[in-house]
């Protein structure tokens, strides 16, 4: 019998990531830099600049932005070991949803941007990314961000492969207390927590 959401939970220990945590990211990462050499600059980068730094480019841009700060995300470690990963920061820093049609700004609102998960594959289906999407909500109340914003997917089957995910499932966001706002796909809902006003 598969585990039910609550019965496979682990408790984290969650981090900004900051320079000493490089080699942190770089083992959870591995070779292949998390998906296909991509080192967590999908958003940041022109599809051609992306493409062309597949692999050390990419890892030496993300290793620059990790260094000279702020953090770009929460690390998550379960009994000191770097389990999983969530990219965060101002929507301005992600250029490639300025250009995207589905993900366009639902208003002229300053947002704070979760772009990105990366979870290890032996502890995927343990309800970590909720307890990053809480994290990183305190991080972005802390930085003094008013609204918090994620681009999940919500597929329509109902399962689909982790590889398709990496932005994050919707009920992931519901449970961390996240609305939809907007929905320009079927499947990619818009999802907000609104930090002014929360509790």
């Amino acid at each position: 019998m598969k585990p039910t959401y609550q019965e496979a939970r682990i408790e984290l220990t969650i981090h900004p990531l900051t320079a000493r945590r490089w080699g942190d990211v770089e083992r959870l990462f591995g070779l292949k830099g998390a998906c296909g050499g991509c080192w967590c600059m999908y958003w940041r980068l022109k599809r051609s600049e992306f493409e062309t730094g597949k692999g050390p480019g990419n890892k030496a841009r993300f290793r620059k932005i990790v260094t000279t700060g702020p953090a770009p995300g929460l690390l998550a470690y379960y009994r000191n070991l770097p389990v999983a990963w969530c990219a965060m920061g101002p929507r301005a820093d992600y250029s490639t949803l300025a250009r995207s049609r589905v993900l366009k700004p639902v208003d002229d609102r300053p947002v704070w941007s979760i772009v990105c998960f990366f979870v290890s594959k032996e502890h995927r289906s343990k309800g970590i990314s909720v307890q990053l999407l809480k994290a990183a909500v305190k991080q972005a109340r802390k930085a003094g961000a008013g609204v918090l914003e994620g681009y999940p997917v919500e597929p329509s089957a109902g399962q689909m492969a982790d590889a398709f995910a990496w932005t994050g499932l919707a009920s992931a966001f519901r449970r961390a207390g996240f609305v939809e706002v907007a929905r320009r796909s079927p499947t990619r809902p818009i999802m907000r927590y609104e930090l002014q006003s929360a509790t």
